[in-house]
């Protein structure tokens, strides 16, 4: 009976194979392969060249202050505003300034008086003054008795005490002259000190008025009228546009590229398809530690109201002049979703391959990576419906 059971279970099984291998029953249809337009890569020799980043800076930047303290007055410059070197930025209360000038004019004009000069010919160095004159005219006094009451002891005619009593009269009055020289000298002295005192006092005035110290443009205004500021407190923030200095971070392996004087093009976003140049003018003379990257500061070789401080650049820097890289035609590039791809055919199928594009030539664009050879067939249109191992029939055109 089990026997039985069996028999007939292998029986409905090799029925039904047979059933299925009939010919009532069709094979799954192949796809159709899908026609696609390829072309040949090709090896181009072409600059090799590199991009880095690199950020625009102002020429200069400085933070104008007043060198004295008092209250803000006048700001005359305001944000965004154009300025030319000399220019009245700001103006300080002046009163008190002014004050400590007449004062040290007028003890400049005391000290002058004490020995006999006009203020106004204040430069004029006296060779005598009335202290002087006097001394000396007690001098000659002196040595005329001196010299009668050196015979009349001789003669006996005075007693050897007097003649030393006039002798010493007469040492006196030589001594008491060169004092008033002295005192003269110690003058001069004190009225040099009152003129460098006046000139203080003149520059502290002068200071009292902020001017600008090149030509720029104000980018920002830190006070106000009426502010009391202190000696070196910033009242505005001026940048000096042109030149534009340009900063960049050479990669180590092109540090040999880059020298004093090179020049480098370089690209911003702010100015789409443009291309600009500068003059390299500074290079570090060591490599960062961390990075391993060597600053360069170029200056801008024109100036460009498109180029603004601060801008954000893409600077080419070729390293090699003579180069053999391996191009395909700019349409075998494919990008979605942040990846680019190419697709090659390899027989009869395609085949996918992701690469970081390189540089464009004239239409066609470098293949890095050896992900593509010379010769190798790449294919020029419909890679939005391939996937890797698809059949495909080929025509050559670009």
């Amino acid at each position: 009976m089990k026997t039985s059971a069996i028999g007939l279970a292998l029986l409905v099984l090799a029925g039904c194979g047979r059933q299925g291998s009939g010919p009532g029953v069709e094979a799954a249809p192949k796809p159709e392969p899908v026609q696609v337009r390829v072309a040949r890569a090709e090896t181009r020799r072409t600059p090799r060249t590199i991009w880095v980043t690199g950020s625009l800076l102002p020429d200069e930047t400085v933070q104008v202050s007043s060198e004295v303290a008092g209250r803000v007055v006048e700001i005359r410059a305001d944000f965004g505003q154009r300025v030319c070197k000399g220019d009245v930025l700001a103006e300080l209360d002046k009163r008190e300034f002014v004050l400590q000038v007449e004062r040290a004019r007028a003890a400049l004009a005391q000290a002058l008086a004490r020995i006999g000069l006009d203020p106004s010919r204040e430069e004029t160095a006296p060779e005598t003054t009335p202290a002087i004159q006097q001394a000396l005219a007690a001098l000659e006094d002196a040595r005329a008795k001196y010299e009668s009451a050196k015979k009349l002891v001789k003669t006996g005619d005075i007693a050897e005490q007097r003649f030393i009593e006039i002798e010493k009269a007469y040492q006196v009055r030589e001594a008491a002259l060169e004092a008033a020289r002295y005192e003269l000298r110690v003058q001069l002295a004190a009225i040099q000190a009152l003129r460098a005192e006046v000139r203080l006092a003149e520059k502290r005035l002068a200071d009292a008025t902020v001017r600008a110290p090149f030509d720029g443009a104000v980018a920002a205004r830190l006070v106000s009228p009426g502010q009391y500021v202190r000696e070196n407190t910033p009242l505005l923030t001026l940048i000096k546009t042109h030149p534009l200095r340009l900063r960049a971070e050479i990669p180590e392996t092109a540090t040999s590229m880059v020298r004093v004087g090179s020049t480098l093009r370089f690209r911003t976003d702010a100015a789409p398809g443009a291309e600009f140049r500068a003059v390299v003018r500074e290079l570090n003379p060591a490599l960062d530690a961390r990075s391993r990257s060597l600053t360069a500061e170029a200056r801008l070789t024109s100036e460009d109201p498109r180029l603004k401080p601060g801008m954000f650049v893409q600077v080419e820097i070729r390293v090699a002049e003579d180069a053999t890289v391996v191009a395909a035609p700019k349409q075998a590039i494919y990008r979605v979703a942040g990846l680019t791809k190419i697709f090659t055919v390899r027989d009869g199928r395609a085949v996918e391959h992701k690469i970081a594009p390189g540089m464009e030539l004239d239409g066609w664009v470098e293949v890095p990576g050896g992900a593509v050879q010379p010769g190798d067939l790449v294919i020029l249109d419909r890679q939005a419906v391939l996937v890797n191992g698809m059949p495909v029939k080929v025509s050559v055109g670009r």
